[in-house]
């Protein structure tokens, strides 16, 4: 299947200004969630899209920056964890995906989403379960957010080397797992996660 196939159907019916939304981040214990929406204009296909945790990190750097250049609109925006805390992480993550969406200039008239399910929304949508590897829209947005989102967390490396957070970028692997249970979470750490500590990082 053509990853264009969900994109062409709906230029053929006369929408100009397609977004793609994907979210990146809800799975990790530590960073914000991530969300990026992309609209290209009619016609536009570009080689290499896909589920941008399948692309070797320089490879989705490159598209990154091709996505950006080929782009009618795109924009990336993060939930924060007061979001996450206040929300769930779920709800947090739509409602990112929903501020895309609504950003000043975007003006989408159709949304395909990926998952499945979205917020109430007066402009048309469709949810795309594994959308990043179905729709190039989506794919490109997924690939923009995990961009932006991996390089946030190696700069917040830096300051708690301790996580390995450049290389797990915040997520639950064994060598993060064990060093919370050791410094304790940061103020970057989602506290309604299962964090296995209730000690508070002594740089925090």
């Amino acid at each position: 299947m053509s990853r264009t196939e969900f994109e062409e159907q709906l230029w053929s019916e006369g929408f100009q200004r397609i977004m793609g939304l994907d979210e990146v981040g809800r799975g990790c214990l530590a960073g914000p969630v991530v969300a990026a929406g992309v609209i290209f204009k009619p016609g536009t296909e570009i080689e290499g899209i896909r589920d941008s945790k399948t692309i070797p990190e320089h490879e989705r750097e490159q598209l990154a920056e091709l996505i950006q250049e080929k782009a009618l609109f795109w924009t990336v925006l993060e939930g924060s964890i007061q979001e996450i805390e206040q929300l769930n992480i779920l709800w947090a993550s739509l409602a990112t995906m929903q501020k895309c969406a609504e950003t000043k200039g975007a003006d989408p008239d159709y949304l395909l989403v990926d998952g499945n399910r979205y917020v109430t929304s007066l402009i048309p949508y469709t949810c795309l379960v594994k959308g990043d590897d179905r729709s190039m829209s989506i794919g490109a947005a997924s690939i923009l957010a995990k961009v932006y989102r991996d390089s946030l967390m190696k700069e917040l490396s830096g300051k708690y080397p301790e996580f390995g957070w450049e290389t797990n970028v915040g997520y639950p692997t064994p060598h993060h797992k064990k060093a919370l249970k050791e410094y304790g979470f940061t103020k970057y750490h989602r506290l309604g996660f299962s964090l296995g500590t209730e000690k508070k990082y002594s740089k925090s």
